[in-house]
């Protein structure tokens, strides 16, 4: 009781003033320090809202309105579960995916990976200059000498010149530029004027319509939502950014609020063509002719008609802004994961000839996938279809080794997963692995499905 009574007895005057001055430094050290490791988690959850992934909403919003918005909830949550993984391995390590597979797991493992793994991304590199392409025609009205043959190659210039002239501080900040232009899509969904109630209805009920087109269009949505490409890169940026362990609470704020903007975007993305493509659809007398939707270019072209051509501007320019943000990172992302993996210098801080492998490989990776786009009657679909097979391939895959790796004590130390972690994260890979072998099986054999989506 004695210690008690002598805190009674200290002057009442004394603790309202010292608690103030030392507060303040400790809040302002803390907001410096989340403003230092910020990046990494947002601009790579982002970037996962490429051409692809706005296509797949789009169909998703265009087919089934707003039935699937519910979906996005757990989509986010596996989202935030595997990417919270990559950045806690980064900080605790300060070594890349590739570099822990290599060394973990041999050369030949690391090589067989990576070979399928560039593949695919070469395709999916080609999939975001078609997506540049497609937002010409709405460009044009605007400004009617923007052509797909002048904007592809300006965009490719642009995106070299973005990464390999600045730092890493230089590129964040672009790259930051470019996840706030994401909002275009939620002014573009406002402008729509959809029936809110029904929307915020559709996302909180969960439901599922049992017919092969519905589950078709879900697998498209949550495999479009976590791409392998992307743990290499979170896990590289946060080594070459240099976040430490002791920063690393902030950092997973970093990840979580990156999962949650990314979705937010994607609600926006499905709203928007629910209100307009989905809802005109029904509306359609006997002769009427519905809209199809076959890439993200459609649903830009299909909302002059339907809610004017500023919201279908605001579309275009979400469409672009996502192409060439993803254009930068997915290549980047395949150049360093291979440095990594057989021991090239790699990183956007160092100078070119610092690191030629890199920036050439890196350069090598943006001309074939804009060349691909120019080359009359190049048969890019099926460049696309078959990257995406095997990413999609590969995907459970890169999440086991993830797993291996992080629940070695020897690696990780203290920072392991907990079992409820272990469970919600192969819970993840077990439902990754078995929807990508559905929507792989469909796809190949539309049969099987007993409908197309």
């Amino acid at each position: 009781m004695q210690p008690r009574e002598k805190a009674s007895e200290r002057p009442t005057s004394t603790p309202p003033a010292a608690p103030t001055p030392a507060r303040r430094p400790r809040l302002w050290r803390s907001i410096l320090m989340f403003l230092s490791v910020i990046g990494p988690g947002v601009i790579t959850a982002n970037a996962d809202n490429d051409v692809g992934g706005i296509t797949t909403y789009s169909i998703a919003g265009a087919q089934f309105g707003y039935e699937m918005l519910w979906l996005l909830v757990p989509v986010t949550i596996a989202l935030i579960v595997v990417q919270e993984m990559c950045a806690r391995m980064g900080a605790v390590t300060g070594k890349g995916l590739a570099d822990l597979i290599r060394e973990n797991f041999g050369v030949k493992v690391t090589f067989w990976v990576l070979l399928v793994f560039v593949v695919g991304d070469l395709g999916n590199t080609a999939s975001e200059f078609a997506g540049i392409a497609s937002a010409a025609p709405i460009l044009q009205t605007f400004v009617p000498w923007l052509r797909k043959e002048l904007l592809v190659p300006l965009a490719a210039i642009f995106v070299f010149m973005v990464v390999t002239r600045g730092n890493y501080r230089v590129v964040e900040k672009i790259f930051f530029a470019f996840c706030a232009i994401y909002l275009a899509y939620a002014a573009s969904a406002i402008l729509v004027h959809p029936p809110w109630g029904v929307v915020f209805r559709e996302t909180l009920l969960p439901h599922f319509k049992p017919t092969a087109a519905y589950a078709l269009v879900a697998v498209g949505v949550i495999g479009t939502t976590i791409s392998p490409w992307m743990q290499f890169y979170i896990q590289s940026a946060i080594v070459e950014k240099g976040v430490q362990i002791e920063e690393y609470p902030l950092s997973r704020i970093d990840v979580i609020g990156g999962a949650i903007f990314t979705d937010v975007i994607a609600f926006f993305i499905v709203v928007a063509s629910a209100a307009t493509i989905w809802a005109h659809n029904q509306h359609l007398g006997p002769h009427g002719r519905p809209i199809a939707i076959n890439d993200a270019g459609d649903v830009a072209q299909a909302l002059v008609p339907l809610a004017g051509k500023y919201a279908s501007l605001l579309f275009a320019l979400g469409l672009l802004n996502a192409a060439v943000f993803t254009a930068s990172i997915l290549p980047l992302s395949t150049a360093y994961y291979v440095c990594e993996a057989f021991g090239f210098e790699s990183g956007v801080n160092r100078r070119f000839r610092e690191a030629p492998f890199f920036y050439g490989f890196y350069l090598a990776l943006i001309v074939l996938g804009a060349g691909f786009v120019l080359i009359p009657g190049a048969p890019l679909l099926a460049i696309i279809f078959y990257s995406q097979v095997l990413n999609g391939a590969l995907l459970p895959v890169v999440l086991v080794l993830m797993l291996l790796l992080i629940n070695q004590a020897r690696l990780m130390g203290s920072y392991v997963n907990g079992p409820l972690f272990n469970a919600i994260a192969w819970a993840t890979v077990v439902s990754v692995g078995v929807l990508t072998v559905v929507s792989t099986v469909q796809t190949i054999f539309p049969s099987l499905g007993g409908a197309s989506p």
